[in-house]
């Protein structure tokens, strides 16, 4: 048996459907569409057969506005490719706001599916001083209706037994009454359907023949046209005409009904035990929607967000970085020199270091979005950047993960699940990689500490050095609205869509759903896109151990056996043996295929002012930046534990030579690196979570080359052009 759980954004939903499943659940996707797919068991079912309780797309109504939100009605009707008509709909409705809900509740009473009416938040409703009587309503309705409070487990299980009951139950036929004339368009247009090619898909669809009547030119009528011809359109248009001729509004119809016998509900349901008072949130939202108030608060919780996940990630990725070190140095120990101990420790060992050092971030980040989201307040955010980001081409929900992927794109991007409409958040997910995260910064402290001077600017209110690191991290700010305006004219074109956003009551967060949303979080990144990013390490570790010619390690070897005979102090045979090590590192690195990369790329890399060590560096950081500070050290026969600030690494990079004895490096070449590098994507981790957000190859593929050719572009002009200056 089969049950979807339906309701409007924001009643509750996600939680009432943890709480029947146990928080047991599937994830996957819709069959030919990007839209998750999460379904689990119902945990109390008193002997009977399995029943699937299926997790579908908030939504206001059946009259889909895009592709995504037809996967409700789809599925409903039994075309949701692996899912069947279910046996049973629950519809979720806020018992605060039951005036509004009742209208998609309407809808779904016309699908002739048993229904139960889950009337959730019922203690912000009482608090309100609101008192709904559910027996009147579920007479009204022809259902059976259940108070529930999800958050508190309160209801669930009498849910479950209406659930139960309900299965075999007879569909309820407590519909709102239509005029004549739509009635008998509706009828006319559902035999034309079923008669005349639409097939047998359409021939059970009442409703939605009645949205595809009733709402022009919307995504049913477009569908329904493309698959049946022109013909259609034009009887469509010509029963419209019947409809107005008969002095009823097309548009207005619909509403004006199921409103009307909402309005004739409410007062035999509802009653109001004290006069409405100015409820607590509506007070919080006079100060925290406020245009100017509203904003400093919120940049002031932002900042206090992301410090803390620096503050608190920052010990436990230490952690995670030393124990990677001692697990690396424990097999160093343990195994013997060679290919094996190479692929263990630089292989393994740093891949899976690789992906726990993301989790830290992910999991406080997504800490607070979830207190955020779970207490109402993630909805005023997206009311109050909405103006500014509109400017973008984006809505406001999209300002919080775009900010969180200055900390690191990896849980920015996971986070874009909060923005309902597809095309805004893939535009969201292909910009965040845009942002300066903080992989990026070794390379510009190394390169602004080594090249730029420390030239005083406004009369010493700031530095060069530091103009030009705040300048790195705005430029790919800056450069992702024109990226953002041409994606949405481009490969993600489409009408524009309405924002329409619900902002819910005030409530405390509960502590075991922001506790699994964590887990969720957490367990995702690390199945999906952590897999991907170990692969990408063991390959990258495999570029740059093989061939490993045996005559490197000979000649060292008798470099080796001179300075043990050369007589010297045991401090100076450790210093020349050390010396020897890190020679021999950057021999083969420069032997190895990664090394031979850089070579065959220098003629392309060569009109930024590169040569073949810089473009070796870049190619070794494009699973992730962060490594490219270690790699030069290891070319420059410095060792890989060089940093950012290393002074070794910066005099070597100052006299680094070209063949015929120019300086490889200037101040137009280390602008030239730090424009690429701010451009670039130059991450596994990010890729590979597009990848498992997108649920397609095709769009981290377009990511890596529209960032790689824009940051190639931009670092080309930027050294040409800063050649000329400087």
């Amino acid at each position: 048996m089969s049950v979807a759980l339906v309701g409007n954004p924001n009643t509750g939903k996600s939680t009432l459907f943890n709480a029947l499943t146990g928080y047991r659940q599937r994830i996957g996707n819709y069959p030919g569409t990007t839209v998750e797919r999460r379904a689990g068991f119902l945990r109390n079912v008193n002997g009977r057969a399995p029943i699937e309780v299926v997790d579908l797309p908030g939504a206001y109504s059946l009259a889909a506005r895009a592709a995504d939100e037809a996967i409700v009605l789809d599925v409903l009707l039994g075309r949701g490719g692996e899912d069947r008509r279910p046996d049973l709909i629950i519809s979720v409705v806020d018992a605060a706001n039951l005036g509004r809900n009742l209208f998609f509740c309407t809808q779904l009473l016309e699908l002739g599916v048993p229904l139960v009416v889950a009337m959730n938040m019922m203690d912000l409703a009482e608090s309100s001083g609101v008192r709904i009587n559910a027996p009147a309503l579920a007479e009204e309705l022809g259902v059976l209706v259940v108070p529930v409070v999800a958050t508190k487990q309160i209801g669930i299980d009498a849910l479950e037994k209406a659930i139960i009951d309900s299965l075999d139950a007879p569909c309820s036929d407590h519909c709102p009454s239509f005029p004549v004339c739509v009635c008998a368009e509706l009828d006319g247009l559902c035999h034309s359907l079923a008669d005349g090619g639409a097939g047998e898909h359409h021939r059970a669809s009442r409703i939605e023949a009645m949205q595809t009547l009733l709402d022009p030119g919307g995504y049913h009528e477009s569908r329904l046209v493309k698959r049946c011809g022109r013909g259609l359109a034009e009887e469509l248009a010509e029963r419209r005409r019947r409809i107005v001729s008969a002095g009823e509004s097309v548009a207005e119809v619909e509403a004006r009904v199921r409103y009307a016998w909402i309005e004739r509900v409410l007062p035999h349901v509802v009653t109001r035990v004290r006069p409405r008072r100015r409820s607590r949130s509506e007070v919080a939202d006079r100060l925290l929607t406020h245009r100017v108030f509203g904003l400093a608060v919120f940049l002031l919780m932002m900042g206090m967000c992301f410090q803390s996940v620096y503050a608190w990630a920052s010990p436990i990725m230490d952690a995670i970085d030393g124990a990677q070190k001692a697990l690396g140095g424990f097999f160093t120990e343990v195994i013997p020199a060679g290919a094996l101990q190479s692929l263990v420790v630089s292989g393994v060992v740093a891949g899976v270091g690789a992906v726990l050092a993301f989790l830290p971030q992910i999991l406080i980040l997504f800490l607070f979005l979830a207190i955020l989201e779970d207490c109402g307040y993630m909805a005023r955010t997206a009311f109050l950047l909405d103006r500014w980001m509109g400017l973008f081409g984006l809505n406001g929900k999209s300002f919080i993960p775009l900010l969180s992927s200055f900390a690191c794109a990896v849980p920015g991007i996971m986070s874009t699940r909060s923005i309902e409409d597809r095309r805004d958040r893939f535009v969201t997910i292909l910009i965040a990689p845009l942002m300066s995260c903080s992989a990026r910064l070794p390379v510009y402290v190394l390169l602004i500490g080594a090249f730029i001077p420390a030239t005083p600017l406004l009369g010493g209110l700031i530095g060069l050095q530091s103009a030009t690191l705040i300048a790195m991290y705005f430029v790919g700010a800056a450069v992702a609205i024109p990226v953002a305006l041409i994606l949405k004219r481009t490969v993600l074109k489409g009408p524009a869509q309405s924002f329409l956003m619900e902002l819910p009551t005030y409530k405390w967060p509960s502590p075991r759903i922001v506790l699994y949303r964590m887990y969720e979080q957490g367990k995702a990144f690390c199945v999906s896109a952590g897999t991907l990013i170990f692969a990408v390490a063991i390959v990258v570790w495999a570029l740059g151990y093989y061939p490993h010619p045996a005559a490197i390690a000979q000649a060292h070897l008798v470099e080796r056996e001179a300075a043990a005979q050369a007589g010297v102090s045991a401090e100076a045979l450790n210093t020349r043996l050390a010396e020897i090590g890190r020679n021999e590192a950057g021999e083969y690195l420069r032997q190895s295929f990664l090394g031979r990369m850089g070579l065959w790329i220098e003629p392309a890399v060569k009109p930024l002012g590169w040569d073949w060590r810089i473009g070796t560096a870049a190619i070794a950081s494009f699973p992730a930046r962060e490594v490219v500070v270690a790699t030069m050290g290891t070319i420059y026969n410095l060792g890989g534990e060089q940093d950012e600030t290393s002074t070794g690494l910066r005099a070597t990079l100052r006299g680094a030579t070209w063949p015929d004895g120019r300086p490889v490096y200037n101040v137009a070449v280390a602008l030239s690196i730090m424009v690429f590098f701010a451009l670039c994507c130059q991450c596994g981790a990010t890729l590979a979570t597009i990848k498992r957000e997108m649920h397609s190859w095709a769009w981290p593929v377009l990511t890596f080359t529209y960032m790689t050719v824009l940051a190639y572009v931009a670092a080309l002009a930027t050294y040409q052009i800063a050649i000329r200056l400087v």
